[in-house]
């Protein structure tokens, strides 16, 4: 693609169209900005050797008109003279002449309209240019504010998952102190209950054995 035609192509182009189309818009901004700027080197270039060009037939034109003027000058010499074919000679000069300051005169108002083509296309391109390095800096603020907003998200949930832990482990906490005072206060009572039951086993043992022993005595005299 020519420059021309790259130009035309960016200036006609909607930055905001473009980049509601696409995929990652701050990676189709950054190379739509190196585009132009790439873009605004060569028309400046350009614009150069354009601006050279004039400067080189301006000073050809400026010289051939002095040449026709000298012509000129030198057919009144020869009039003045009586040299009337001198005269014609020198006009003939100066006609030829006059007709290269015509073409040359047409070749430096075509460079000069070429050239305020490129003047206005380079301040359009201009415009483009900061708009869309406009539209980067927005596109940056913003990023750099959703991702702020994204982290304070962040710290506040993991303040309220940190809240809701802290008072679980505060419940459980609570719950183990609940026991504790439960278990305090059976602490001793089981070691009493084990020792009277087994004194009170102590006791049963020996009724039970005493009434074995009258019942043996008693099936002894009946057997008798």
């Amino acid at each position: 693609m020519g420059i021309f035609s790259r130009m035309t192509d960016i200036i006609n182009s909607n930055l905001t169209a473009l980049l509601d189309k696409a995929e990652d818009p701050q990676k189709m901004i950054r190379m739509m900005i190196q585009e132009m700027e790439e873009t605004l080197v060569e028309v400046r270039s350009s614009s150069a050797r354009v601006i050279a060009d004039r400067k080189t037939t301006g000073r050809r034109l400026d010289r051939m008109r002095q040449e026709s003027h000298e012509w000129e000058e030198k057919a009144v010499l020869a009039i003045g003279k009586g040299r009337e074919d001198l005269a014609r000679a020198a006009l003939n000069e100066k006609q030829q002449i006059e007709r290269e300051i015509e073409i040359v005169d047409q070749e430096l108002a075509s460079l000069d309209e070429h050239l305020d083509h490129l003047t206005e296309e380079v301040g359009q391109l201009q415009t483009k240019l900061t708009d869309a390095k406009a539209k980067q800096k927005a596109m940056l603020m913003r990023q750099s504010s959703v991702e702020s907003r994204l982290r304070v998200k962040r710290q506040n949930n993991k303040a309220t998952i940190d809240d809701a832990f802290d008072k679980f482990e505060r419940f459980e906490r609570r719950m183990d102190d609940y026991e504790g005072q439960i278990e305090s206060m059976d602490m001793g009572t089981e070691s009493k209950t084990d020792l009277k039951s087994q004194i009170d086993a102590l006791e049963n043992n020996d009724k039970i054995n005493d009434e074995l022993a009258k019942l043996k005595e008693k099936m002894t005299k009946v057997n008798e």
